[in-house]
């Protein structure tokens, strides 16, 4: 028998085949959210959804009816039948969790934005209009905007100690023993953050919409063929990566962040983020600065198909999406009484493209120097999450008991998370 993970992201999905005596990978895949086109962010779903019934119908039956068939295309590539499959579980964020069951959207779509019940579901392939036996469990949903894919996150996080057994990692996520301080950011279109601080987990959700992942930038993509994955500035000359082979059709997250970094290093931007005027730079990179309707663009790459650009807007919605990222962790940070200063670990997680190198965070504004020395990145941290409690065999009561220790903060609204907002709009000055 055979097990399936899903990450429900709001932008991006992710599935893995498991192995149900082992729980080896057998395949892995990923695609786009299909309801994308419904808004790129969880707000504007939400106002789609809960202002039109059918709306909302249409969007679980586009994401239930992708999510079957990531699945099967995963027993394709391991030789399996659907029926093989006994378990899926799926960790996603309130919005995305309640569109794929169904679910009453008010509580959740308007202050002070309750999910309808915290708890995880247990259900059939049924009740989601699939065909099989398989059971399903969908991730608890601590509170407002923060779901099942934090539970997960920091659900495989805690339990990736390859020397302990599964049971007693699980028994030490469920209580959090012996825990030091530890930051969780997830830079996705939700941008949730998690503090651990002693027997609790504070978290929020800083709303950072889809720059991270491309979604909202003029030539932004997800990590696929085609996307730009670096940017380098030597000299005069720029260096990019291309995943894959062929012309570049687009730019990823964690591209753009990295781009970004350049820029302010080269001072072709400045800290307040204005992309200077060719007249301004003193280099042939002047070259690359256009006026891209009615504003200033640098190109990235131009042939005779298309022009890759990353634009005054672009920049913009990053400088946004970063500030509340910044502001969310200071607000965890004050009500947690831990200083960034004193955290022993801070771990990222997201759908960039490639790996993030903390220290364009800190170029960003998104770190500082002490969060720089213990930062690491895992690339499928909620997915993770999901296959260690599928292997873990105790029914999700451990995923159900961390649940329990989280204490979300709202932002929207709060004073403090607005002054600080303002105060992390322009990028450092170093």
């Amino acid at each position: 028998m055979y097990v399936l993970a899903i990450d429900l992201g709001t932008t991006t999905l992710a599935a893995s085949l498991l192995d149900g005596a082992h729980f080896g990978r057998r395949a892995v895949s990923g695609a786009l959210n299909p309801q994308r086109r419904f808004g790129a962010d969880v707000i504007s779903r939400l106002d789609a959804a809960v202002h039109s019934p059918p709306l909302q119908r249409e969007m679980s039956v586009l994401i239930r009816t992708e999510l079957r068939r990531l699945g099967q295309e995963l027993c394709d590539a391991a030789g399996i039948t659907w029926s093989d499959i006994r378990t899926v579980a799926i960790a996603g964020n309130p919005a995305m969790q309640h569109i794929l069951l169904g679910l009453d959207l008010t509580s959740l779509a308007s202050p002070p934005y309750r999910p309808l019940y915290t708890a995880g579901t247990h259900a059939k392939a049924s009740d989601l209009e699939w065909d099989g036996g398989a059971n399903i469990y969908i991730f608890p949903m601590p509170g407002g905007f923060v779901g099942g894919d934090t539970v997960a996150f920091l659900y495989g996080l805690l339990t990736s100690d390859p020397v302990h057994g599964a049971k007693k990692q699980a028994e030490q996520a469920a209580t959090l023993q012996n825990i030091p301080a530890t930051l969780c950011l997830d830079m996705g279109t939700n941008g949730e953050i998690a503090l651990i601080a002693g027997d609790t987990v504070w978290a929020t959700s800083a709303a950072a919409g889809p720059a991270f992942e491309g979604g909202n930038l003029s030539c932004g993509m997800a990590a696929l063929p085609g996307a730009i994955s670096s940017v380098r500035i030597e000299g005069d000359r720029l260096k990019l990566q291309i995943i894959g082979t062929g012309q570049p059709t687009g730019i990823c997250g964690s591209a753009a962040i990295e781009a970004i970094t350049e820029l302010l290093r080269c001072d072709l931007l400045e800290s307040s983020g204005r992309l200077r005027n060719a007249a301004e730079i003193g280099s042939n990179l002047a070259t690359r600065v256009i006026d891209y309707h009615g504003a200033n663009a640098f190109v990235l790459h131009r042939d005779a198909q298309r022009l890759i650009v990353l634009t005054q807007d672009d920049i913009r919605q990053l400088q946004l999406a970063k500030a509340a990222l910044r502001a969310g962790i200071e607000v965890l940070a004050e009500r947690s009484r831990i200083q960034c200063q004193a955290l022993k670990e801070v771990v990222l997680t997201g759908s960039f493209g490639a790996v993030l190198q903390p220290e364009w965070l800190k170029t960003i504004g998104i770190f500082d120097e002490s969060m720089v020395q213990t930062t690491r990145f895992t690339p499928e941290g909620a997915l993770t999450g999901v296959e260690q409690a599928l292997a873990c065999g105790d029914d999700f009561c451990a995923v159900e008991k961390l649940a329990l220790r989280f204490r979300v903060v709202p932002l929207s609204g709060t004073p403090i998370f607005e002054t600080l907002f303002m105060q992390h709009i322009d990028f450092p000055r170093y």
